[in-house]
């Protein structure tokens, strides 16, 4: 095992960065704990219990039938009464009960103001359950451009703001390219909360949570839509097809009752970890300036 003293300051912040993008936030521990020894501790105490005289099983049954109550064929009656104060475990509301909410909830909001708080007060989505904060729409609703991801990831979550960190720095750099900003476009995601470990979306929560992004289009009525990343055009476009595929194509989506064209290209990720994608992505982004600018 390597010592944090044996790292250089880039190392250490390098593995840290490493380990929050894998989903390690928190340090629950103040001081090293030996969990082998905590392990063969449990199990000492588990195969102790389990050898305990089994002539006293029929005693507490007796004394247990004695005051009305029926044995349990084959369990140690009398040692873990239970609890009338235990709390019950959380109901989980079916994924068709949870579209229909978050379809209603979507529906019933009439700017963007009052689908943020439709969103905050929602409960039919798990990933809300792990995330810190729900990341809602940023930038300028006005714009007529809406740029839309696939979900937070740990800077987003950590700021309740789409596209922070290295991917809002990579964002702005391809914004800029084609003379936008980040403040003068409205950006977004497809999921509101920052899946565990930046794992990508299941197909039930992104079904639940689709109502509220295409209630995101239809308020914010966009005159043209760029589309970031594999998960985000597979998504909207409703295909298969690889966003190396897909990308670089204009297709009409339609939202709000009306057709919107849109743009799918690469994610800010997919230029940080694989540079050979900036050319794809420039090209991307001449062909969406040509359009916003005819």
């Amino acid at each position: 095992m390597i010592s944090a003293n044996d790292l250089s300051p880039s190392e250490l912040a390098a593995l840290l960065a490493f380990h929050a993008e894998a989903g390690v936030e928190w340090l629950l521990e103040d001081a090293p704990v030996d969990r082998l020894a905590e392990f063969e501790a449990l199990k000492a105490k588990r195969a102790g219990a389990r050898a305990a005289p089994q002539s006293r099983q029929p005693e507490a049954s007796e004394a247990q039938r004695g005051r009305g109550q029926p044995a349990t064929p084959g369990s140690a009656l009398g040692t873990l009464p239970s609890s009338p104060a235990s709390v019950p475990p959380t109901v989980a509301i079916p994924d068709e009960q949870a579209i229909s909410e978050a379809r209603f909830a979507a529906e019933s909001a009439r700017s963007l103001a009052e689908l943020r708080t439709a969103m905050e007060s929602f409960t039919g989505c798990n990933l809300k359950n792990s995330a810190r904060n729900l990341v809602f729409a940023d930038g300028d609703p006005a714009s007529g451009i809406m740029v839309i991801g696939p979900m937070p990831y740990a800077e987003d979550d950590r700021d309740a703001q789409p596209f922070s960190g290295k991917h809002g720095d990579m964002l702005e750099r391809m914004l800029s390219g084609i003379g936008l900003s980040r403040t003068g476009v409205l950006l977004s995601n497809v999921v509101p909360w920052r899946p565990p470990g930046n794992r990508v979306p299941s197909g039930r929560e992104a079904d639940i949570c689709r109502p509220f992004i295409e209630r995101q289009i239809a308020l914010a009525e966009p005159r043209h839509l760029l589309l970031l990343g594999n998960f985000t055009a597979r998504f909207f476009f409703g295909t298969n097809e690889t966003i190396h595929q897909t990308r670089g194509q204009w297709r009409e989506l339609s939202a709000g009752g009306h057709l919107v064209p849109a743009l799918a290209t690469l994610h800010p990720q997919d230029l940080i970890t694989a540079p050979v994608n900036k050319r794809f992505a420039w090209l991307d982004l001449l062909s969406f300036k040509a359009r916003i600018m005819g």
